[in-house]
């Protein structure tokens, strides 16, 4: 069975018996080994959001690791911004 041309100035053509649309003469593999890769870090960036885990970049035995830094990010947070209100309540005061 044949291919059924798409676009012929890309070279696509569709087979239509598992209605697959690909590059003639052309393999996908690297294609799909990269979007594996890309679905590797998007699966990363979603699972930092809860915290907790390990992550394709971090080093071994870190998983709790983005709790504690946001843990501390949130106290010095905390402590500029109740500074800056008890100076400006402190100025006035006077």
């Amino acid at each position: 069975m044949g291919y059924i041309q798409v676009l012929p100035e890309f070279g696509l053509v569709a087979d239509p018996v598992i209605g697959l649309v690909t590059t003639a003469g052309a393999s996908l593999g690297p294609v799909i080994d990269e979007v594996e890769r890309l679905e590797k870090i998007t699966d990363d960036v979603v699972g930092m959001l809860s915290g907790e885990g390990s992550f394709l970049s971090s080093f071994p035995n870190r998983e709790k690791s983005l709790v504690y830094a946001g843990g501390v990010t949130a106290m010095w947070y905390g402590i500029a911004v109740g500074l800056l209100i008890a100076g400006v309540v402190a100025l006035a005061l006077l």
